[in-house]
Parts: C-alpha cells; sequence; structure tokens
C-alpha cells in the first residue's frame, strides 16, 4: 500500500464530514449565502498567504536543487494560482485583496496555520509536507465530489468557478505530482515516524473540518472589517 493511500484510510470518516457539511452542500446547490462565501473567501485568503510561509520553510529546509525548485512551484502555487480564483470572487464581492488583509484572523484561521508554521520551524521536511496535504488534497476531494454530484445544474451556480478550479485537470496534475512525491519521500520510514506523520496528517485534517465549521457559522457584520 502507498502510504498515501495509509494516511487517506486513516481519515476518510473526516474527510467524510467535509462531504456532508452544509457548507458544501450548499456550494453544489448554489445556495450558499454570499455573507458566508464572503467571509469564508477572507479567512481562506488569509490562511494562504500563511500556507506559503510554510512552503518557503520548505524551501530552507531542502537538500537539493530539484527540491528547492519542487517547493518554489508550491509557493507560486499556493499564492498566485489559487488565489486568483479567490480574488476574483472577493473583488466582485465588493472585498479586494487589499481590505481583506486588513482583516482580523478568525481564531480557528489562526491555530491551524500555527499548527503548521510551529511543524515548519520545528519539523523534518516529511513532517513539514505532511501538515500540509490535507488542504490541498481535500479541496480536490472535495471539488470532485461536488462536480460529480451537481454537475448537471452546475450551469448558472454562482460557485461554478470555485468548484471548477479544484477539479481541473491543472490541480489533479499538481496533486498527482504531491502525491507522488510524499511516496517518494516517505519510503522506507519507521513504524515510529509512520506513526507520527499520521498523526499529524490527522490533525490537519481536524483543522481542516474546523475551518469548514468556521465559514459556515454567523458572523456579525463588521466583525472581520469587511465592506
Amino acid at each position: 500500500m502507498k502510504f498515501t493511500d495509509y494516511l487517506f484510510e486513516e481519515v476518510k470518516n473526516i474527510w467524510q464530514e467535509y462531504l456532508e457539511h452544509p457548507f458544501i452542500k450548499e456550494l453544489g446547490e448554489g445556495t450558499l449565502p454570499k455573507e458566508k462565501f464572503k467571509n469564508y473567501l477572507v479567512q481562506d485568503y488569509l490562511y494562504l498567504k500563511e500556507f506559503g510561509k510554510v512552503f518557503a520553510m520548505c524551501l530552507i529546509k531542502s537538500k537539493t536543487i530539484e527540491e528547492m525548485n519542487f517547493f518554489s512551484r508550491a509557493i507560486s502555487a499556493s499564492i498566485e494560482y489559487e488565489t486568483a480564483v479567490h480574488v476574483s470572487y472577493m473583488n466582485k464581492l465588493g472585498v479586494p485583496p487589499k481590505i481583506a488583509e486588513t482583516c482580523k484572523y478568525e481564531i480557528t484561521t489562526d491555530n491551524y496555520t500555527s499548527y503548521m508554521q510551529a511543524i515548519a520551524l520545528k519539523g523534518n521536511l516529511r513532517e513539514i509536507v505532511i501538515s500540509t496535504m490535507p488542504c490541498n488534497w481535500s479541496y480536490n476531494y472535495i471539488g470532485h465530489y461536488l462536480l460529480d454530484n451537481y454537475k448537471e445544474t452546475l450551469e448558472g451556480n454562482y460557485y461554478k468557478e470555485w468548484i471548477d478550479m479544484y477539479s481541473e485537470g491543472k490541480f489533479d496534475e499538481n496533486l498527482r505530482e504531491w502525491l507522488d512525491y510524499v511516496n517518494y519521500l516517505c519510503r522506507d520510514i519507521s513504524n515510529e515516524e509512520r506513526e507520527n506523520l499520521k498523526e499529524i496528517f490527522i490533525k490537519s485534517s481536524l483543522h481542516e473540518l474546523e475551518f469548514w465549521n468556521m465559514a459556515y457559522k454567523e458572523t456579525k457584520e463588521g466583525d472581520l472589517c469587511l465592506v
């Protein structure tokens, strides 16, 4: 069994909760209130800003030029490619990036990014990479679920652009590259390290679930300096 298959088996019940979450369900239906989506976008934009810093630490801890190139592409993907859809929606919803960056981090956002950054500072390359994996992997997992289950009604869905990005070929290709890299990086690890990496993966997956819970809750206007 590939190491990534082993990791998925350990979190598949948590990831099923993502698919059943009302935020995800209403994204697929196109019924999610735009105010909730706006709040989510701002927090996810701030999250991606901190996420990129985790990859920067991977760059520092890389041992080869090949690894440095790999993580350099990861930084670019997180702060340019992935944020492009966020920026498009945020501009339409009246909260452009310059305003979003003045907003407060929700406790959930801060907890999640602080967890990964603590591992980035203290951990080895394997630990850092595993801490980041639930983000991109689960978003692709969610994107394909939404595409498969709502493809007949996506035309006219306000959230189609978001769903398309996380289920499209480029995102698939990037994810496959990451999964292959994780399996290469974690070859021949000890049982002790295997357990450690599994726990990191589970914790990040639980942080992802809390992020969806945060995204769906009601937020008072002005609480996060939204316009």
